[in-house]
This record gives structure tokens, C-alpha cells and sequence, in this order.
């Protein structure tokens, strides 16, 4: 008689731990073809929310503080920890999302290329987007970027994976923590990205990791005062508005990405996703004034 399977419950992953929900919901994971429950998922509340921004506030100073290059290893490393979970990422998501295996090997693919990419811009893109300005007198005067601080990610349904890092990164390499709710309809691979968190030198607190619904958590994110900028795409219209309504109100940045089609989200000419423009909207750009002596 062949061993029944242990169906696994994943936990959500704020400050370096894997907390269970403190509401004690959860949600399960249905194989799309067989209609079979495969997993449990923790379903996060306010709460979550509230003690992860905590957790990436705590975390941010230190995580900026850090050489980039040394950004660029951590995340490079986080690739290396991803192509070490391939087969498992391809499975979660050729178990739920329609497009079978080979679909889901090319999107596991382009995550970890995305992350490769990002981690080399983490020493560079200063370069491209600060300036040495031109001024009258006798200054050298200079603007430079700086992380601006928690940005919060609300990944759409398609591309579950894909979708997450390419809105984690440019933010990631800048300097800035992360809070990150995953898919609503296909979250079983942001839980497994909380694992390849916890072994690959990401400091604690810097990516904290939600599974939930985004229409329970995403007017919260709008009206935290502690987030200091939001990055989404391809939300519904009802939680764009949620989300720009809300940081109208404490003048938080919400930098909405638009990729039309999913074949965006590969095609980084068409999509811009692997573009150091991608990294701008997560800085503020600080102007330093420097006596030349002449």
C-alpha cells in the first residue's frame, strides 16, 4: 500500500522567521487540473501586514548601509539558491497555473535571469542616474540616488513568479526593504521564494514575504504611513485607484508598471523589465554642494 503524502502548509516569512498567520486563516492550494488540494498557505491579515513593515523598517538602514557590491552578491546569491529550487518552482506552478511544465521552466528561467540582471546594476546604476551638474562658482556639485526607504510590492495573478521579482529587484538593489504580497490566485511560489530567502544571505527583515488577498490588504498598504513608496502592475482598476487614493493622502510614491500582455514580462525591450529606469521611481535624488577650491 503506497504512503499517503504529507501535504505541506506553508508560512508566511516576515523578519527572517516563517510566522504563521496570527489569525490562524489559511489558504489552500488547488492543482489545476485535478482539482485536488496540494497545499495549505497561510492567509495574511493586517496584522501580518503591520508587523512586516516593522520588520522592514528595522531592517532598511543596515540593508542600505551596505556596499552595493555587497547588494549585488546577496542578490546573486538569491539566483543561486532559485536555480537550486528550479524543478521545485517549475512544479508549483505548472501544478496551478495552465500552460504546463515547459511554460513554467521558461518563467522559472527568466526569474532567476531577472535577478542576475538587477544584481549587477546594484553598483552601477548611481552612475546612470545621478549627475555632475554644471553650476556657477566655485562648487562641484553632484546628485546622487538614495533607497527611499519600505517599498511595498503587490504582484498581479499572471506570472506569478516572474511578476514578483520583476517588481522586487530594482527596489531590492537600490537599498530598500521589501514587502511583498504575491499572487492572490497563485501564491504557492512566493512561499517557496520566502525559502530561498532564508538561505541565501538576505539580512533579516530586508524581503518580508505575504500570501493573502490583495483586496483585503491592498487599502492598507495605501494608507500606511511607515511604507514609503508601492510598486504593482497589472492590478484591476478598483485596487490601482485603492492604491493612488491612499497615498494621496500621506504622499507615499506608487509607481504603477504596466506590462500589456504576459509576453512583457519576458521581452525586456518591449516590457522595459530589465531597464535601470525601473530602479528611479524607489530613490530620491540627494544634491551635494563641495567647495573645489579654486
Amino acid at each position: 500500500m503506497a504512503r499517503q503524502r504529507i501535504m505541506k502548509t506553508y508560512k508566511l516569512y516576515i523578519g527572517g522567521k516563517f510566522p504563521r498567520s496570527e489569525s490562524g486563516r489559511s489558504i489552500e492550494v488547488v492543482e489545476s487540473k485535478k482539482e485536488a488540494v496540494i497545499a495549505h498557505l497561510c492567509r495574511a491579515s493586517r496584522k501580518d501586514l503591520r508587523d512586516a513593515v516593522e520588520a522592514a523598517r528595522q531592517a532598511q538602514p543596515a540593508w542600505v548601509a551596505r556596499d552595493a557590491y555587497n547588494r549585488g552578491q546577496i542578490l546573486y546569491r538569491m539566483a543561486e539558491m532559485m536555480e537550486g529550487k528550479n524543478e521545485e518552482f517549475a512544479e508549483a506552478i505548472a501544478s496551478t497555473v495552465p500552460g504546463g511544465k515547459r511554460r513554467a521552466k521558461r518563467e522559472v528561467s527568466a526569474a532567476i535571469d531577472r535577478l542576475v540582471h538587477y544584481a549587477g546594476w546594484a553598483d552601477k546604476f548611481g552612475q546612470v542616474l545621478g549627475t555632475h551638474n554644471p553650476v556657477a562658482g566655485p562648487y562641484y556639485n553632484f546628485t546622487v540616488p538614495e533607497a527611499t526607504g519600505v517599498v511595498a510590492v503587490v504582484a498581479p495573478d499572471d506570472e506569478p513568479l516572474l511578476a514578483l521579482v520583476t517588481l522586487m529587484a530594482p527596489p531590492l538593489c537600490a537599498g530598500n526593504a521589501i514587502v511583498a504580497l504575491g499572487s492572490s490566485e497563485h501564491p504557492l511560489s512566493t512561499s517557496i521564494l520566502g525559502e530561498v530567502c532564508a538561505t541565501s544571505d538576505v539580512p533579516d527583515g530586508v524581503v518580508n514575504l505575504l500570501t493573502g488577498y490583495r483586496e483585503e490588504l491592498v487599502e492598507h498598504m495605501a494608507a500606511h504611513r511607515e511604507i514609503n513608496s508601492i510598486h504593482a502592475a497589472n492590478l484591476p482598476k478598483d485596487q490601482t485607484t485603492l492604491l493612488r487614493l491612499g497615498a494621496s493622502e500621506n504622499v507615499k510614491r506608487v509607481h504603477i508598471s504596466d506590462f500589456s500582455n504576459d509576453e512583457d514580462w519576458y521581452d525586456v525591450v518591449a516590457g522595459g523589465s530589465e531597464s535601470p529606469w525601473m530602479i528611479e521611481p524607489f530613490v530620491e535624488m540627494k544634491t551635494i554642494w563641495h567647495p573645489s577650491g579654486i
